[in-house]
């Protein structure tokens, strides 16, 4: 999927009212498109309008041989509901009783405990996390600090490893992405190219020229 030219120009168009300066098609450097599966269930009359499409979901369990469950619609801020019910569903399926346990779980990098403590509110917490990010690495440029804080959370220690300093880091492939974080992103978020990394884990792409991409596509060619 691709956006065409009049999505491009409605979200321009959208942008540049909270902007001094319009954004104009020409401006955008990258785009790309995603496909919502909506669960059409619209009223009589509303057959086709996608305002008038409810953004839940609904699980189907098909009986008989091999599980199989089809989920229907869902969106990114119901994706632990649906995900855990759509495990019980299968669980039990398969004879696993066990119930849901996901709705305490921490996102990967989300528990700050070990750089914070207790957590306080969410904004506070991450500036006190970045703080205590900047003691313990006093070297990282802060623009890099925030970056990565904001990416990796709790996990930047696995990014970082034993670097002392930033050479530690290795080459500076593009604009803050040095080799020690292409490394781990190859090794534990399984980006296989130069898009996964510049434009799917970090749309570090949209500050990268055409050289320094070339430069990390072939770094993710060579051996981990």
């Amino acid at each position: 999927m691709h956006a065409d030219a009049d999505e491009i120009a409605y979200l321009c168009e959208q942008a540049s009212r909270y902007l001094r300066r319009r954004v104009r098609p020409a401006d955008v450097v990258w785009s790309y498109s995603g496909v919502r599966p909506l669960l059409d269930d619209s009223a009589p009359g509303q057959a086709g309008n996608p305002s008038a499409v409810t953004r839940d979901y609904r699980l189907e369990a098909h009986p008989g041989g091999a599980p199989l469950l089809t989920v229907w619609g869902g969106k990114i801020t119901t994706f632990r509901p649906l995900a855990e019910e759509a495990a019980e569903i299968v669980g039990r399926a398969l004879g696993d009783k066990r119930k849901p346990w996901t709705a305490g779980a921490f996102l990967p990098g989300g528990d700050l405990s070990a750089f914070i403590g207790a957590p306080e509110r969410p904004d506070h917490d991450f500036e006190r996390f970045l703080r205590e990010l900047r003691r313990r690495w006093p070297w990282l440029p802060r623009p890099l600090s925030r970056r990565l804080a904001r990416a990796y959370g709790s996990r930047v220690e696995r990014v970082l490893g034993r670097a002392a300093s930033l050479a530690d880091l290795g080459a500076e492939l593009a604009p803050g992405l040095h080799e020690a974080e292409l490394a781990y992103l190859r090794r534990e978020e399984w980006a296989l190219d130069a898009d996964d990394v510049l434009w799917r884990r970090t749309k570090l792409g949209l500050r990268c020229s055409a050289e320094q991409r070339e430069l990390v596509a072939r770094a993710m060619t060579s051996p981990p």
